[in-house]
Protein backbone atom coordinates (compact mmCIF):
# COMPACT_ATOMS: atom_id res chain seq x y z
CA UNK A 1 0.00 0.00 0.00
CA UNK A 2 1.31 3.20 -0.94
CA UNK A 3 1.59 6.18 1.69
CA UNK A 4 0.40 9.58 0.43
CA UNK A 5 2.81 12.46 1.07
CA UNK A 6 0.65 15.46 0.37
CA UNK A 7 -3.02 14.33 1.70
CA UNK A 8 -3.82 14.21 4.78
CA UNK A 9 -7.08 13.94 7.43
CA UNK A 10 -6.87 15.78 11.13
CA UNK A 11 -10.28 16.42 12.65
CA UNK A 12 -9.37 20.09 13.72
CA UNK A 13 -9.10 20.66 9.93
CA UNK A 14 -12.24 21.00 7.65
CA UNK A 15 -14.07 17.99 10.16
CA UNK A 16 -11.32 15.61 9.26
CA UNK A 17 -11.87 15.28 5.44
CA UNK A 18 -8.96 14.69 3.27
CA UNK A 19 -7.02 17.91 2.28
CA UNK A 20 -3.50 18.69 0.61
CA UNK A 21 -1.10 19.04 3.60
CA UNK A 22 -0.45 22.93 4.53
CA UNK A 23 -3.52 23.80 2.70
CA UNK A 24 -7.41 24.02 3.57
CA UNK A 25 -7.87 22.54 0.10
CA UNK A 26 -10.32 19.58 0.24
CA UNK A 27 -9.19 16.90 -1.86
CA UNK A 28 -12.89 16.13 -2.79
CA UNK A 29 -13.00 19.40 -4.24
CA UNK A 30 -9.79 18.51 -6.47
CA UNK A 31 -11.48 15.62 -7.68
CA UNK A 32 -14.95 17.49 -8.37
CA UNK A 33 -13.10 19.96 -10.69
CA UNK A 34 -11.23 17.05 -12.55
CA UNK A 35 -14.32 15.14 -13.27
CA UNK A 36 -16.06 18.70 -14.33
CA UNK A 37 -13.54 18.45 -17.10
CA UNK A 38 -10.97 21.20 -15.29
CA UNK A 39 -7.32 20.42 -16.69
CA UNK A 40 -4.44 20.48 -14.20
CA UNK A 41 -3.58 23.53 -15.36
CA UNK A 42 -6.43 25.23 -14.81
CA UNK A 43 -6.84 24.21 -11.21
CA UNK A 44 -3.30 25.14 -10.41
CA UNK A 45 -4.40 29.24 -11.19
CA UNK A 46 -7.46 28.58 -8.94
CA UNK A 47 -5.67 26.51 -6.24
CA UNK A 48 -2.09 28.48 -6.67
CA UNK A 49 -0.75 26.43 -3.46
CA UNK A 50 -1.07 23.30 -5.14
CA UNK A 51 1.06 21.69 -7.54
CA UNK A 52 0.68 18.87 -10.09
CA UNK A 53 2.14 16.35 -8.14
CA UNK A 54 -0.67 17.18 -5.74
CA UNK A 55 -3.48 16.59 -8.23
CA UNK A 56 -2.12 12.86 -9.43
CA UNK A 57 -1.89 12.37 -5.73
CA UNK A 58 -5.63 13.24 -5.52
CA UNK A 59 -6.40 10.76 -8.37
CA UNK A 60 -4.02 7.98 -6.37
CA UNK A 61 -6.04 8.65 -3.82
CA UNK A 62 -9.37 8.55 -5.44
CA UNK A 63 -8.69 4.98 -7.05
CA UNK A 64 -6.95 3.77 -3.56
CA UNK A 65 -10.50 4.47 -2.16
CA UNK A 66 -12.11 2.68 -5.14
CA UNK A 67 -10.36 -0.71 -3.89
CA UNK A 68 -10.20 -0.21 -0.18
CA UNK A 69 -6.97 1.07 0.21
CA UNK A 70 -5.85 4.12 1.76
CA UNK A 71 -3.32 5.52 4.00
CA UNK A 72 -3.95 9.08 4.82
CA UNK A 73 -0.60 10.47 7.06
CA UNK A 74 -2.38 11.13 10.48
CA UNK A 75 -1.26 15.24 11.47
CA UNK A 76 -0.24 15.33 15.07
Amino acid sequence: MKRLRHIISDPEICHGKPVFKGTRVLVSDVLDLLAAGKSAEEILQEFPQLNEEMIMEALEYAAMLVKREHAIEASA
